[in-house]
């Protein structure tokens, strides 16, 4: 294993902190004692401090903080029916915040970079489990293809200015997060949340029945949000794309983007029916059969990253089990 490529006297800024992926990388960074009392820093902020949407205040906040680390982890996200209604929205928004802090960290002189992305930048009907290869080699999911193509765009400018300038900026390719911060909104919600919600809330109130949306036959990989926030600091100490022993693609090239998740999937309606187990609801699961299901399977191929030393420790379970009693805390009725 390579040294270490970062250090804990670094000012690092984590952009999108209050989220759920933010959060969990916060937690971890404090974890592995990283702001503290070592001359480093970690550097949080909130939309109403600074506005990532405006280049000008991105730039006067990297020239008065100068963080040495950034992880870009802000980003619009939201559900099926969020993107549908939204799609300018997500694909403008997503856009201004990446090229914004990517290209203002690179101007900055930012030592490290690292930019989520997600897993629906892949192909709708890519090979199964899904490899870094796959990226644009068919057309994306209908349904959220606004936000994939956004974080597409962002890897590639990420990648641009590593073969153009020189930049030391990677990406990782989260599966579908979930875990403590997660937004439980009732049209705007991912799928994991969304069931959560909806289940807890039918056992609490006793409801006699409670919707899902299809089929419930698509596969989805989940992954419990803090394994992304360990994922995120190993990337950034021992992954640098440049060394002979990093992942190489097919074509012998080192990749500069990675998928991270479990590398297992599960049915909805089969993850339906375990929520609905661990919230102890009796009732009926209706299935409206009339709302889209979405990418058939989604599962990713997590070889290249467990290669190099890293892979998922939180069983789906616990993180469920987890998850639901922080969802019980923060809407208690």
């Amino acid at each position: 294993m390579i040294n270490k490529k970062i250090n804990l006297n670094e000012k690092i800024f984590i952009a999108g902190a209050s989220g759920m992926a933010g959060s969990a990388i916060l937690r971890s960074f404090t974890k592995a004692g990283y702001g503290k009392n070592n001359g480093g820093s970690i550097i949080t902020t909130s939309s109403k401090t600074l506005n990532l949407l405006n280049l000008n205040e991105v730039e006067s906040f990297f020239e008065s903080e100068k963080p040495t680390i950034v992880v870009l982890a802000a980003a619009r996200v939201g559900g099926i029916r969020a993107n549908s209604t939204q799609p300018a929205t997500f694909i403008l928004e997503n856009l201004k915040i990446q090229t914004n802090v990517i290209e203002t960290a690179w101007k900055s002189g930012v030592k490290r970079l690292l930019f989520l992305g997600s897993s629906c930048i892949y192909p709708k009907f890519a090979t199964q489990p899904i490899r870094e290869e796959s990226l644009l080699t068919g057309p994306l999911e209908r349904t959220n293809e606004w936000y994939a193509i956004s974080k597409i765009a962002g890897i590639k400018l990420c990648e641009s200015l590593r073969i153009q300038h020189g930049f030391d900026a990677i990406s990782l390719m989260p599966t579908n997060l979930y875990g403590p911060n997660d937004n439980y909104h009732p049209q705007n919600s991912h799928v994991m949340a969304a069931l959560i919600k909806r289940f807890t809330d039918a056992s609490i109130n006793s409801e006699p029945s409670v919707e899902c949306w299809g089929t419930g036959k698509p596969l989805r990989e989940f992954m419990y949000a803090d394994d992304l926030g360990e994922a995120v600091i190993f990337a950034l100490n021992y992954w640098d794309p440049d060394s002979d022993n990093a992942p190489k693609n097919d074509e012998g090239k080192p990749l500069t983007f990675l998928n991270v998740g479990t590398g297992k999937d599960i049915s909805i309606l089969e993850l339906s029916n375990k929520i609905a187990d661990f919230t102890n609801y009796k009732g009926e699961i209706f299935w409206d059969k009339s709302k889209p299901d979405g990418t058939p399977k989604k599962q990713l191929c997590v070889k290249r990253l467990k290669e190099l030393g890293w892979e998922a420790k939180t069983d789906l379970d616990t993180g469920i089990k987890k998850t639901i009693e922080n969802y019980k805390n923060i809407y208690k009725n």
